[in-house]
């Protein structure tokens, strides 16, 4: 067995996990920050498994979140306005703002950005970027609040740890929920924020159970089932 995978089951040990239990939220998050063994600071994930039919245009989940304790990872904006709009974005902290300038560079491979924000009447110049943005998961949606006028606020939300989540697939959706070093509580709260927003968006013709399966994990740890109250 190598170094890692020894660390690995260590931290398994160290909390004594058992894979067929299902545990609290809270319990799950002790365990998680507890047997923290590498040297950088993890995200702590989540991944539901919903109640839902995607081949649905009507059972669609998607939509937006603000942690209350941000998400712990580096943003960089991109923003693609004119005249007013511009100015707004830049005073709210983007990263890059521009419009056929910046749209030349990212053709060219410029790349250095993880979020993008446009106004509606940059759309139809910012399409020209839908084979390098969309599978990226870039692509700037109104659905997200990554498409508006209000760049100001867009921005301001995202660098304080706005996120975005979509179910894909069988209905599963994943989510980071902030790092290690935010500790249970911090994570609990964001953890919550996002379970209180999805139960919002349920789908009215979604039947059953909504929230089906729950786990939660860190980047190189293992994972937890859990059980809301």
């Amino acid at each position: 067995m190598g170094k890692k995978g020894k660390k690995y089951t260590g931290a398994l040990k160290k909390v004594n996990l058992d894979k067929k239990k299902i545990y609290s939220v809270e319990e799950a998050l002790n365990m998680i920050t507890g047997s923290h063994y590498v040297k950088f600071d993890e995200s702590v994930d989540v991944s539901i498994n919903l109640g839902i039919d995607v081949k649905k245009n009507d059972q669609q989940v998607r939509g937006f979140v603000l942690l209350p304790h941000g998400s712990g990872k580096e943003v960089k904006i991109a923003v693609f306005a004119k005249g007013e709009k511009e100015r707004e974005a830049q005073s709210a902290g983007a990263d890059y703002v521009g419009q056929e300038d910046l749209i030349a560079k990212i053709q060219g491979g410029f790349m250095d950005f993880n979020r993008v924000v446009a106004t509606p009447d940059m759309m139809a110049s910012v399409g020209k970027l839908g084979k390098i943005l969309g599978p990226r998961g870039l692509m700037p949606n109104p659905k997200v609040g990554t498409v508006t006028f209000d760049v100001g606020k867009a921005v301001k939300e995202l660098k304080e740890g706005k996120i975005e989540f979509k179910a894909e697939k069988n209905g599963i959706l994943q989510a980071s929920i902030g790092k290690i070093s935010f500790g249970s509580e911090k994570l609990r709260e964001n953890f919550l924020s996002l379970i209180e927003t999805l139960n919002r968006l349920k789908p009215a013709t979604s039947k059953g159970v909504y929230l089906k399966k729950i786990s939660l994990s860190s980047t190189m740890g293992f994972g937890v089932s859990v059980k809301l109250a």
